[in-house]
Parts: C-alpha cells; sequence; structure tokens
C-alpha cells in the first residue's frame, strides 16, 4: 500500500487544529474585550463587552428633558450602535485570514 499521501494528511490536521485554537483564543479575546462609545458630546456613554453585553450607561443630567424624551433615546440608541460597531470592526481585526491554499483541499 502507498501511505505517501498520509504526511500530507496530518499536516494538513496539524494545521486546522492550530487554525482552530487561534479562532478559540481570538473569540476569548474579543469577548473579553471592553469598548466605549459615547453621544450628543458625551452626554450619553456606554461600555460594551465584546460580547455585546452592556455593561455601563452613563447619562449626563443635562441630557435628560423631560419634555424631549425622544432625543434621550435617540442619543442612548446612537451610541449604543457605536459601541457594537467598535466590536464589529474589533472582529475583523482578529478574525484569521482562511489562507487560500490549504494543501489543495479546496
Amino acid at each position: 500500500m502507498n501511505f505517501g499521501g498520509m504526511g500530507n494528511m496530518q499536516q494538513l490536521l496539524k494545521q486546522a487544529k492550530a487554525m482552530q485554537e487561534k479562532m478559540e483564543q481570538d473569540k476569548l479575546k474579543l469577548e473579553q474585550s471592553e469598548v466605549e462609545a459615547s453621544s450628543g458630546s458625551s452626554l450619553v456613554k456606554v461600555k460594551m463587552n465584546g460580547k455585546r453585553e452592556v455593561l455601563s450607561l452613563i447619562i449626563d443630567k443635562n441630557a435628560v428633558d423631560v419634555d424631549d424624551l425622544e432625543m434621550l433615546e435617540d442619543l442612548i440608541i446612537v451610541a449604543i450602535n457605536d459601541a457594537n460597531k467598535q466590536i464589529d470592526e474589533l472582529a475583523e481585526t482578529l478574525t484569521p485570514q482562511i489562507p487560500n491554499n490549504l494543501g489543495g483541499m479546496f
């Protein structure tokens, strides 16, 4: 029997395992990361982790106008959306690039 290709397959499996481990490390790193965003000249500030959990929300008293709660709602939405965008950008930097040639598998 010819087992000449087995070494190549073992190497591919090693590479795949290493890539999977790196992806898991990157995911954990992302989940443990924190971002901060603000809106309305920092009247509303939000801190969020990589799991997209809001860790804190700070609203300056000057942002509260009982006659215009819609503005406050908009400021909160803008801050949260900005934090989510930051997490997306961070995730892109952590995402490993998949090699074009995985030993001819694809």
